[in-house]
Parts: C-alpha cells; structure tokens; sequence
C-alpha cells in the first residue's frame, strides 16, 4: 500500500484505525529511504516531526504500543491519539490529510444509524442500510447492517482534493448489493477509484477471510479503474500462512507505475535484479567447488566424476555472463531511450536463461545418480551400512539446489516482469491486471471485484513427456521407500508386543 501511493514530503498522513502504527511507520521509512534529502531541509524535517503523521484508535492499550513505535522508528511527535473514527464527531476533519492508510475492521455491524446518518463524513456518498425493519428497528436502535462502507465514505470525505488512499478491505464489499452497491456506484461515477488489488488469501495472521486493496486519488487524471489480481503472487511462510517478498511488492507497485507512464522504474527496478542476481552467483560459485568435492568422495566411479564435472564446468559459465553484464554496465551513453534500454536488458537476459537452463540439467543428472546410489545401496546392505554417505549426498545436493535457487530468483523476477510487460510499458495483462473503462465497469454493474475483468489464464506446468515420468517414478520410489519403512516398523511393533505378551505368561 505504501508504495502504490508513494508518500511525498509534504504529505498530511492518517491512519483513523491506526492500531500499532504500522502504516504510519512504514510510511515513515519510505520517506527516509525515498527522499532522505527532507531531512536536511528545516521546514520539511518539522513537517516530518511534528505535522505529518495522525493516528486514530479506541484502544488505550493500542494507543501506547503505537506512540512507542512511532517513536522507536525516529518520529518526535506524532498525532496519535483515543478517536472513536465511527462513532464520536469530528469536526474539521473533512478534506484534511492528503494520505490515509488503514486497515479497518471488517464486517462491524453495532453502528448505531442515528449517530452516523446525519454525519456529511458518512452520508455524502450514502449510508448503509438495511434492506427491511428487523426487531431492532421497532426499539428504535437500528444499526447499520456493515459498516465497510462507513470506512469507506469516512476515507473518501477526509482526503483533501487532491488526496489519495489505500485500505485493507474484506472481498465481499467489492460485489456488496443493495444500499452498498448504491454508494459503489455514487464513488465509482464520481471518479475517486483509481484501483483495487485482490490480495492472496491467508495474508493476514489474525483474519482469514479473503480482502482486497482499495485505492483512491481524487487526482487521477481520466475514469479508468486499474484492477491488479495478486492471488497467485505470495510467498509461502508455513502452511497456513502467506506474505509478499520485498521484490513482489516491488513487482506489484511496478503495474502501478508503468500504468502512470513510469518506465523509467521499470528499467531501475530490472537493473536492481541483475545487479543482485549477479553479486549472488559471484558469492556463490567458490563454494561449488567445495561441495563437488563431498559428491565425488561418495560419487567416485566414472558415471559419477563425469556427472560432477558436468556441474561444475556448467557453473563456471556464470563468468560468461559476468563479461557480459559488464559489458551492459558499459552501454549507459548507447542507450539513451527507454525503448533501447529495455533491449540491451532484454538481450542480457536472454544470456542469462539458458545457463540456468543447463544448471538444472545437471542437477538433474546428479540427482538420478545419488538416487541410483541410494537404490543399489539399500539392494546391497539394507537400510543399514549407507545412512552417512546418503546424508552427504543428499546434504550436498540440497546446498547445490539452494545456491542455484538463491541467485536464479532474481533474474526470476526480470523474466517474470519482461514476458508481461515486453516493451517496458504499461499493457493489460491476463489473469494479472486490467485497465476497466467506465462504461466497462457499468457493463459490470459497478463490481470492483478484479476477478471480473482480469480474467483467467491456464498456465501449463511447463514439463516435457520425459520430466512427468521421471516425476512419476520419483514418487514411485519414495512411495516404496515410506513402505519399506513402514514394514521396518510394523516387524518392530510386533516383536515388541510378543516380548510384552510373552514377559506375561
């Protein structure tokens, strides 16, 4: 959220359901890294001190651990302070921060309608309301049937007119209907939408219902909507868990900015992941050659020298490529235009994919050996008698993968980022991202669900005929290996209980 909307120096920055100050901290450390030259400008560097952040909550507690981490992050003298955003009045907070982040709570339905329905913060866009009198209408204490969109309303009044923001939101607001769907339309045709982002479920540690981004810039520049699906961009944390790496926050950000003509942040960001995946294999190629050394005292026949050989001369082709991104470093006066800068990358990295390419083969060809190795053994000796030369095979040839991993990731996400968006420019994307037009979005019946307009892509797993079977069979093997091993236990099991049975004849 931080970097979709950039926060600038003069920024008046709220969080009105502010918690630990996360966003507000963030925010912060954006600006320090982003603009480090405010610092040195007095008037700036008050701002930043003592004008710039506003945090709202109804937590005592929260309020605390908030302020100490504003001031844990070098922020003097923050606004943080008790606001009940939705129930208390007020006043003068119509159009008075240029920035909101929050993360609200989702799906409050105790909102009393008397304290809110005549508020201009919520009724400008319309309130929420039930579809019919329920039992609490006749007491004469109706409630706001969700108050989403009072979160909602609340974040559009407050931005100045030029302002922008970014919320957390559940899923189900994006399609809600009835009273809901009336004020989505209210905010779509008065153009403060600038784009929604669906996030991957299983983000969040405390909610696990799926939510979506919610951005608005009252200074957008035409009434296109730009719809990002992230669903299937996370990294997975255990199994219950999902986050985004630094780099595809990066990469997500980057939708955003060629969306607003940017490309320059393409060729940087790009820059950035050669530069990184190149220190990478530099640092570690040197420890290849330690590593062939503990196969080859296991892997001594000829098959096995030859398949070690074979990784390690592969390897010592990244110096190929060390000459050849040298010489790319060299082309900064012959690449004077986006369009001839994105080539020489582009050229680069077409270099880059068929050495990984070949890597992989030759882990491959090391893989079925030590496999091989493992079979014949356990023909030979049983389970016993091969445990520690198996663990330094294995041991040696997860380093091998993990190396090989580490560096390929970052010229990953160049790959990622050029098969989508080829010239360096801003380009809808299927089963990525949209650019809805608003008789698009009508024709939607005013949905801002990115799942309507982005489409679907079927992505094939990219194996041969042979990898599948190879696959095949490695499941095969240690699906025999788990039923040996169950056996092995099974045998051990009864002796033990015909011992027990026996000790009491």
């Amino acid at each position: 959220m931080v970097e979709l909307t950039a926060p600038a120096p003069k920024d008046v920055i709220c969080d009105p359901a502010s918690g630990t100050c996360g966003f507000l901290v963030a925010a912060g450390e954006y600006l320090r890294e982003k603009h480090p030259a405010l610092f040195n400008d007095a008037p700036a560097r008050e701002h930043f001190h003592h004008g710039m952040f506003h945090g709202y909550d109804f937590d005592n507690t929260m309020l605390r651990i908030g302020s100490m981490n504003m001031a844990l992050h070098g922020v003097d003298n923050p606004d943080i302070r008790y606001k009940d955003s939705l129930a208390q009045d007020h006043a003068g907070d119509e159009e008075k921060y240029s920035l909101i982040l929050a993360n609200p709570p989702f799906n409050v339905d105790d909102v009393n309608l008397k304290k809110v329905e005549n508020d201009p913060r919520f009724k400008t866009y319309g309130i929420p309301r039930n579809k019919s009198g329920d039992k609490k209408n006749e007491k004469g204490n109706e409630t706001v049937p969700n108050a989403n969109y009072l979160w909602i309303n609340l974040f559009a009044t407050a931005l100045k007119e030029r302002g922008r923001a970014a919320l957390v939101m559940a899923n189900s607001a994006s399609d809600a209907r009835h009273s809901e769907a009336d004020i989505r339309k209210t905010l779509i045709e008065n153009n403060l939408i600038y784009g929604m982002l669906t996030l991957p479920s299983n983000m969040f540690y405390t909610v696990t219902l799926p939510a979506t981004l919610w951005f608005f810039d009252k200074a957008k520049p035409d009434e296109r909507i730009l719809f990002i699906d992230a669903r299937n961009i996370f990294t997975q944390i255990d199994r219950a868990h999902r986050e985004f790496s630094d780099a595809q926050i990066q990469n997500i950000a980057l939708i955003s900015r060629l969306h607003k003509g940017n490309r320059a942040a393409m060729i940087r960001l790009v820059d950035g992941y050669f530069a990184q995946g190149m220190q990478k294999l530099a640092e570690n190629a040197p420890q290849v050659t330690a590593i062939s050394a503990q196969l080859l005292a296991v892997l001594d026949d000829a098959e096995g020298r030859e398949a070690v050989q074979a990784l390690e001369g592969q390897w010592q082709g990244w110096h190929t490529l060390e000459a050849a991104y040298a010489r790319y470093q060299a082309l900064p006066a012959d690449r004077p235009t986006i369009e001839t800068q994105n080539q020489a990358q582009r050229d680069l990295q077409a270099r880059i994919d068929p050495f990984f390419a070949e890597l992989h083969e030759a882990l491959k060809a090391l893989d079925r050996l030590v496999r091989q190795y493992e079979k014949t053994a356990r023909e030979a000796n049983g389970t016993r008698g091969i445990g520690k030369n198996l663990k330094t095979l294995k041991d040696a040839l997860e380093t091998l993968r993990a190396e090989v991993r580490d560096a390929e990731s970052y010229f990953g996400h160049i790959h990622w980022l050029q098969e989508r968006f080829p010239s360096a420019q801003y380009e809808d994307v299927t089963g990525l991202c949209k650019l809805a037009t608003l008789d698009e979005v009508r024709e939607q019946e005013y949905s801002l669900n990115p799942g309507r307009y982005v489409g679907v892509v079927i992505e094939e797993d990219g194996k041969t005929e042979e990898e599948f079977m190879e696959e095949m069979e490695n499941l095969q093997d240690f699906l025999s290996k788990l039923n040996d091993q169950a056996k092995e236990l099974e045998d051990v099991i009864s002796q033990n209980l015909k011992q027990l049975v026996g000790e009491h004849e």
